[in-house]
């Protein structure tokens, strides 16, 4: 379930794995930046519904509906303007389930990562929005 106050969030990581979610809600928070939770993709699909916009940190592969099955399903309902998605992953083979949305997607973090690294690039990714949305 998704945690934290979902209404002032800037991040949402999804991932079914506990200790990445509570692990990277917890680097953020402790940088300042407000960040939630969501253990899968219709966690992540409902958050976007209620008005989330921000940086998305989807993992790939999760059951019942992974990373791209979930941008699959925001492409459908409109769901991507005013994100930035960064899918985090493992996995560095090219994925045939990628066909189509790779123009959604921002960039790729591979895991594990560095924290330091996790932080600047979720600092990046902030600043982009900023810019896409008008400010200075």
């Amino acid at each position: 379930m998704a945690t934290d106050h979902p209404d002032t969030a800037q991040v949402v990581i999804v991932d079914d794995e506990p200790f990445i979610r509570d692990a990277v809600v917890k680097l953020l928070a402790c940088e300042g930046i407000a960040a939630v939770a969501a253990e899968n993709g219709d966690e992540c699909l409902d958050l976007l519904r209620k008005g989330f916009r921000g940086v998305i940190l989807m993992d790939v592969m999760m059951p019942y509906r992974n990373g791209w099955q979930t941008i699959r399903a925001m492409a459908d309902e409109s769901l991507v303007a005013g994100n930035i998605i960064s899918m985090l992953t493992s996995v560095d083979e090219p994925d045939e389930q990628m066909e189509g949305l790779q123009e959604l997607v921002f960039d790729y973090i591979t895991k594990p990562f560095e924290p330091s690294e996790m932080i600047a690039t979720v600092r990046t990714y902030l600043g982009c929005l900023e810019q896409m949305r008008g400010g200075n």
